[in-house]
């Protein structure tokens, strides 16, 4: 069975469903009947599902959870016409709903930044998207958005690599935002990452993206870069190179080489630190 994933909002998570006889492929729009109402969402991509379909529609029979409700993949309708996308507010209309959340925000006086809003394919829905430090209360908020638009209003709280990827532009590099060109997902990026890199000293602020955390280019290379560290010996191993001993105090994983500090023979002498090549020394060897 072949499943396709399914977003609605750039911010929004993405949702699997069914592609059932189909011609569909990754970027197209279609229409899906979801818990909330009838949406329209953007195919973000289509892998094939071994389960065997009629296996868990049984086991969805057998209980009535809400485990097995979401183990159980809706189709997709059909394939959004150009009615269908011209029939969606526009610009104009997103920007003047958002200015009016933005003066009720004011009103309020809540600790919100306000990012975005998603239209529901049926027009009776509403879901403003907002980054904020910690929990809000926004209960008097909606009131005053579901009394002037007459819709069902839904305030989603997003992260900043959210923000991200729906507002950006360029990264560091001079190119477009990954997240706004190809990262479905947001993966962890640690600073573990950062320091097998030996990208650490550069400070904080180079290592991270407009959004503020840590750059998610980071993770692309970082399995090389284990595999490069593995093949050195760790810092503080005692070696010996030609006939002199030393002590490993820095790698420079590239160029596959290591820094060995060697003690000085002599009182009025300091210690000196060579770069050693580790492939060359073993070829010696």
């Amino acid at each position: 069975m072949l499943i396709a994933q399914i977003q609605f909002a750039p911010w929004d998570k993405v949702y699997n469903f069914s592609v059932g006889s189909l011609e569909l492929s990754a970027g197209d729009y279609v229409i899906v009947d979801t818990e909330l109402g009838r949406e329209l969402g953007k195919i973000t991509s289509i892998f094939k599902d071994d389960k065997n379909k009629s296996d868990l529609s049984v086991e969805t029979d057998k209980t009535n959870s809400p485990a097995a409700k979401e183990r159980e993949i809706k189709p997709i309708l059909r394939k959004a016409e150009y009615d269908d996308l011209a029939a969606l507010p526009n610009a104009e209309t997103k920007d003047a709903a958002l200015d009016f959340c933005r003066e009720m925000i004011v009103k309020h006086n809540l600790p919100m930044k306000l990012v975005d809003v998603h239209y529901s394919f049926e027009g009776n829905r509403m879901n403003f998207a907002f980054i904020a430090d910690g929990r809000i209360d926004f209960r008097e908020l909606v009131k005053d958005l579901a009394a002037h638009f007459n819709v069902n209003i839904r305030l989603t709280q997003i992260g900043t690599r959210d923000e991200a990827k729906i507002t950006g532009d360029c990264g560091p590099c001079g190119r477009g935002l990954c997240c706004r060109n190809f990262l479905d997902e947001f993966s962890s990026i640690t600073s573990e990452m950062a320091e097998a890199q030996q990208v650490v000293h550069r400070g904080s602020e180079r290592i991270s993206g407009m959004c503020g955390r840590l750059m998610c280019c980071l993770s692309y290379e970082y399995e090389g870069y284990k595999d490069l560290a593995g093949n050195l010996p760790p810092i503080g191993t005692k070696v010996n190179v030609d006939g002199t001993r030393g002590v490993i105090v820095g790698h420079h994983l590239l160029k596959q080489t290591v820094d060995v500090r060697v003690a000085a023979t002599r009182p009025d002498e300091r210690d000196i630190t060579i770069e050693v090549d580790v492939n060359r020394h073993k070829k010696k060897k």
